[in-house]
């Protein structure tokens, strides 16, 4: 019932937030996932992200559960941003209206955990990062991969079952919650059976390829559009990997996995 009353009050929150804000973002349901503060993943992050990124314990003492969760955008929202070079005025202000919701969403379960007498850190949606490697010392796309939330696809993104079109937000917690089961099938159509790379070719600054992922080169492409959208807030964000390709919206080897068993 714990897990069931944050993912509840998870989802409450992100509705009343954006009748009342009248946010021109919407969001389709969101996944929550949860892990013990004391899995070991969380320590080999500091060789697969960066050696100074931080355990939950570092951050909170007494750290026993850290709780991720994907708001993914609504489908209107990843049609808009296929068209063009730059970034849609909607993937722009869904970027920085989610960067918000995600700021208040974590204050909130702050409110919402310590008034049962846990303590809790949150930490920002983003901006958190070093200016020189572009790297953050809480990962929130790798937090929630040790969730359970998704895996890793070509696009370095995280594939949730509702796909990558979206933001992921975190805290930690002293409430013992019993951690969520990591998928073991992955979720790329490329790490799965090399059959798709569309991420590449949508990428409009050559920051991707099947040997990797240049961050300068898409960090460079995100600040083109924060210039353009200065007036909507710290919009740098791209996102066209993420769009028109099958890991969108949804699991595409779930998907396809459901169609060979059926025999579609």
């Amino acid at each position: 019932m714990i897990k069931e009353d944050i993912r509840s009050e998870i989802e409450r929150f992100s509705v009343r937030h954006r009748e009342r804000r009248h946010t021109q973002t919407h969001w389709r349901t969101p996944l929550v996932g949860f892990a013990s503060a004391e899995d070991t993943l969380f320590k080999k992050l500091k060789k697969a992200v960066s050696r100074t990124h931080a355990l939950p314990a570092e951050l909170l003492s007494g750290a026993q559960t850290v709780v991720a969760y994907f708001l993914p955008f609504e489908e209107s929202i990843v049609h808009s941003n296929v068209a063009g070079q730059l970034a849609s005025r909607e993937w722009a202000q869904a970027y920085v209206e989610t960067n918000i919701l995600i700021k208040k969403l974590n204050f909130h379960m702050k409110d919402y955990l310590e008034s049962q007498g846990y303590a809790v850190l949150v930490m920002p949606p983003t901006h958190n990062f070093n200016p020189d490697n572009l790297i953050s010392d809480w990962s929130h796309r790798h937090v929630a991969f040790v969730a359970g939330l998704g895996r890793f696809g070509l696009n370095n993104m995280l594939i949730t079952e509702s796909g990558c079109c979206g933001r992921i937000g975190s805290f930690i917690t002293s409430l013992r919650i019993t951690p969520d089961p990591r998928p073991k099938i992955e979720a790329c159509l490329f790490h799965y059976n090399a059959s798709c790379t569309q991420c590449v070719t949508h990428c409009v600054n050559e920051a991707l390829s099947e040997e990797g992922f240049n961050r300068h080169a898409c960090y460079q492409m995100c600040r083109a559009n924060e210039a353009k959208y200065r007036s909507l807030g710290r919009a740098d964000v791209c996102g066209k990997c993420l769009v028109d390709v099958p890991c969108s919206l949804a699991n595409p080897v779930k998907k396809l996995r459901l169609k060979i068993e059926h025999g579609i």
